[in-house]
Parts: structure tokens; C-alpha cells; sequence
């Protein structure tokens, strides 16, 4: 049955998206607005962007599902999502924006002017942003279906139609400004309904009985051992020190600096953000835990107004939480978008503005066709497969190359291929597994624990064994990454 509020709700969002998209329009001249926004963006405007499009159908979904599937397993995952960005403080984030790269192959091409490890990092950043866009595709499609009645086909051709006109309209600029709106309503979209559903539970229960009775739910059935959630929390924090539409954001930056102060402010809001998806999803423990058990977990932050409320309160909420979980899709797609857009552009089509305009519409396409072909996965469990991919992969190359000057373009690839392949093939035999928790099998299932380490590995040993390939201007590279620039030291 359709909800006319829900509908509604939906509607607005895809509306503001593109009014603010044309606003974005109106600034995008050059292909340095389209790419990086002519690297223009300040700290605090590059920051709610981000927690625009990182935090995505996995985090406004997802996570609240986690929890009533897994209890307390499943705060390991807003843990990672945030933690993952302290790392990108430590180690990423000033000296990528350094660089003058606008995609991630370009990074590759910088450090080593090698034109294999271009296309190899080209290849594997469309295959990632491939994988993270179906699982948007798929939250929309449940959103719909859950919340207003229509065709599961109708969310993510929708989603692909917004983002499309958004990228296209002003590339990066736009995007920029409308993940950052995007951040803030989805924000709302969680604290509006979590604090109202609180008021009206507290007072007509015995705190003393919930309290007990979270206790024993949030402890109970489906908890993760101590190896899976080890390498989920390795795929976490290492995956999104790779992921190309994070990176291509402090890209954007002015300065080094702006970057370093961008991902401090970063981790401020999606620590904040993080409260309320966990207490929906402990809400969700508490008062539909059969959700669980029926696989239809992350639907809990949508059923939750309608579980607990009747009548008119219950589909207003509803309404508002549909918005959010709309905003979530269109703002984390959108990023990924620009990033497939501008890798497929500078690979492709020279780099140009038409070129990024026709990438755009590759991008949107072709994971419309595969989220139409495949089924949709537990939302935050997709997501984490792809961290750990992109942890097997592009992390290596990003954290060896700002910080080992030995590193050489063989063992980059090497290390690539070797993660990519351990983890894909891994991640593919574990779906043919059911109904065992074996140790070996939870080594198959949850593998960025050993293909981390053996990615680093093979690329450190492969890089000593070549040697002789230590690109030449190796120093003069080194020090464009790590020594400030003039605007850094007056920023």
C-alpha cells in the first residue's frame, strides 16, 4: 500500500537534490570545477560533504540492522566506519592533496609514471565503485518497497536519474554541494524520530526491566568470534584508506593543511552521527526483534515509527526516516559517480568536460543494470565486503607509496593483483557456504585479516626484489607529498 506521506518525503528530497545541483551549475566553468571543484572547498564545507556521501544505506540502514541480527557484534561497524578516518588523518590526507592528482590513477601515474599501474588502478577503482553503488541501488529499492508500495525497480532507476542529473549538471562542484546538504538532513532524518520514539517509550516503561531486558538482547545470539571481528575491523580501518570517492574529496582541499583540519572535523560528525542509527538499532532489539530472524533486518530504521506508533505519528516519522534513507543513496552515489566518472574520463575520453559528461552516464547505468540482476545482500555486510577488497588493493599502493620511498611500480601491481584475486575468490567461494562456523570457514568469509597482510607483503618483497626500478625522481616526489606548502604554513 502506497504512503502519501512517504512518497511525498521522497519526492522533496529528489527536488532539493537537483535545485541544488543547478545552484552548483552555475559555478561549474572549467574541468578543474568538474573534477575537484578547483580544489576551492574549506574545511568545514568538505567535511559535512563527506559525511554526505560516506555515510551510506550500510550506515543509515544497515547499522541498526547489524545490531538486531548481531547484538553488540554489530557496533564494531560504526566503530570502524569512524576509525578508518583517524587513519586517513595519520597517514593520507595532506600528502594526497599535495600530490596535484585529481583521480587515484592519476596518484599512481605521479609516483611512478608507469602506464600498466595506471590501468590497473584505473580497472580496479571502476570495479569498487561498481560494488558500492549496487548496494545503494539495492537500499533504495527496499525503501520503496518497505515504505510506499512501489516496484523494488523504482528506487534504484530513480536514484540513477537524480545522480545522473546532479553529476552531470556541475561535477564535482555540484556534488560538493549537495552531499553537504545531504549530510545534515540526514542527520535530522535520525534524530527527529529517535528522540521522538524515546519520549513516548520512557515514560510508560520500567526503565529498570528495559535495562535488563537490553542487556540480555544486545548479548545474545548471532555475536561475531574474536577472528571475524578482528578482520572486519582490519577491512574498516584499512578499506577506507582506499575507497576513490573518500580520497577524491581531499582533492578538493586548498591546502594540505585545510585537508588535515577537513578530516579532524570529519570525525566529529560522523561520531555524532553514529548515536542514532546504534539507538534505532537497540530500539529495534528491543521492540522488533523478529526482524532478524526473518531477514528483514535492515528494514528496522524504517518499521520502527509504524511498529511502535499508530496513525498519523507513525507515518509522519516514516516519512521523515524514507527522506534520509533517500538522501543516504543519492549522496553516497553520487560521490562514487564522479569518482567512476572521472577515472573512466581520464582514462577513456582525454580527460575532458564532455568526456567526464559521458562517463557520467556509464557510471549511472551500468550498476542500474547489475542491481536489476542480482539480489539485495544484508546492506552493511555488502558494504564491508567491498572495505575489504579495497583494503587488499589500493590501500597498499596509497600507504606505501606517500611513505616508502622503495616502493616500485612492479611490486604495486603484484600486490594489487595478489589482494584482488585472494579476496575476490574468497568472497566468491563463501557465498556457496551455508550453515557452518568452522574456523576455516570464517577464514573464507571475513578474509581481510590474512589478504591485507599478504597484499603489503607481496608488494614489499616484490619491490626489494626489483630494486633497480625505484623511479629515478623518487626524492623529488617524496618531498611534493610531505613538505608543506607556503599556503599550508599561512593556512
Amino acid at each position: 500500500m502506497t504512503q502519501p506521506f512517504s512518497v511525498i518525503a521522497l519526492l522533496v528530497v529528489c527536488l532539493a537534490t537537483v535545485l541544488v545541483a543547478v545552484h552548483g551549475l552555475r559555478l561549474s566553468r572549467t574541468t578543474s570545477d568538474f573534477y575537484v571543484a578547483s580544489r576551492t572547498v574549506r574545511p568545514w564545507w568538505n567535511a559535512s560533504a563527506i559525511g554526505g556521501e560516506y555515510l551510506s544505506a550500510a550506515s543509515f540502514l544497515g547499522v541498526a540492522g547489524l545490531i538486531v541480527v548481531s547484538g553488540q557484534s554489530g557496533l564494531w561497524f560504526p566503530i570502524g566506519y569512524t576509525a578508518g578516518y583517524l587513519m586517513l588523518l595519520l597517514f593520507v590526507a595532506a600528502p594526497l592533496r599535495r600530490s596535484q592528482a585529481y583521480t587515484l590513477p592519476d596518484f599512481a601515474q605521479i609516483r611512478f609514471a608507469s602506464v600498466p599501474l595506471r590501468k590497473i588502478t584505473t580497472y580496479l577503482v571502476v570495479l569498487i565503485c561498481l560494488l558500492y553503488i549496487v548496494p545503494q541501488m539495492h537500499g533504495a529499492s527496499l525503501t520503496l518497497t518497505v515504505a510506499t508500495g512501489l516496484p523494488d525497480w523504482a528506487g534504484p532507476l530513480l536514484v540513477a536519474t537524480v545522480v545522473c542529473l546532479t553529476v552531470v549538471s556541475g561535477g564535482m562542484r555540484s556534488v560538493t554541494f549537495v552531499q553537504a546538504f545531504q549530510y545534515w538532513l540526514k542527520l535530522a532524518a535520525l534524530v527527529v524520530p529517535t528522540i521522538f520514539l524515546l519520549t513516548r517509550l520512557i515514560p510508560g516503561n520500567d526503565p529498570a526491566l528495559r535495562v535488563q531486558q537490553l542487556g540480555e538482547r544486545l548479548g545474545g545470539g548471532g555475536s561475531m568470534g574474536l577472528y571475524e571481528t578482528i578482520s572486519i575491523i582490519i577491512a574498516l580501518l584499512f578499506g577506507t584508506l582506499g575507497l576513490p570517492h573518500v580520497l577524491v574529496r581531499f582533492y578538493t582541499n586548498p591546502t594540505g593543511q585545510a585537508a588535515r583540519s577537513t578530516t579532524v572535523i570529519v570525525l566529529g560528525l560522523l561520531s555524532f552521527f553514529y548515536i542514532w542509527p546504534v539507538a534505532l538499532g537497540i530500539l529495534g532489539r528491543l521492540f522488533t526483534p523478529d526482524l532478524g530472524q526473518t531477514g528483514n533486518a535492515d528494514a528496522t530504521v524504517l518499521l520502527l515509527p509504524g511498529t511502535i506508533l499508530e496513525g498519523l505519528a507513525a507515518d509522519l516519522l516514516t516519512s521523515v526516516v524514507v527522506g534520509g534513507a533517500f538522501a543516504a543513496f543519492l549522496s553516497t552515489t553520487s560521490g562514487l559517480v564522479v569518482s567512476l566518472a572521472g577515472a573512466v574520463s581520464q582514462e577513456f575520453f582525454a580527460g575532458t568536460v564532455r568526456g567526464f559528461k559521458i562517463s557520467t552516464v556509464l557510471a549511472t547505468t551500468a550498476p542500474l543494470l547489475v542491481a536489476g540482476l542480482t539480489s539485495s545482500l544484508a546492506l552493511a555486510g555488502a558494504i564491508g565486503n567491498v572495505f575489504a577488497f579495497t583494503a587488499s588493493t589500493i590501500c597498499p599502493l596509497l600507504l606505501l607509496g606517500i611513505w616508502w620511498r622503495q616502493l616500485t611500480s612492479i611490486g604495486a601491481i603484484a600486490g594489487m593483483l595478489t589482494g584482488a584475486i585472494s579476496c575476490a575468490l574468497s568472497l566468491l567461494v563463501s557465498g556457496l557456504l551455508t550453515g557452518s562456523d568452522s574456523f576455516w570457514v570464517a577464514l573464507i568469509r571475513q578474509p581481510a585479516a590474512w589478504s591485507v597482510p599478504l597484499a603489503f607483503l607481496v608488494t614489499i618483497l616484490v619491490s626489494l626484489a626489483t630494486a633497480k626500478r625505484v623511479p629515478r625522481n623518487v626524492e623529488r616526489i617524496l618531498a611534493r607529498l610531505h613538505v608543506p606548502e607556503r599556503s599550508d604554513l599561512h593556512d
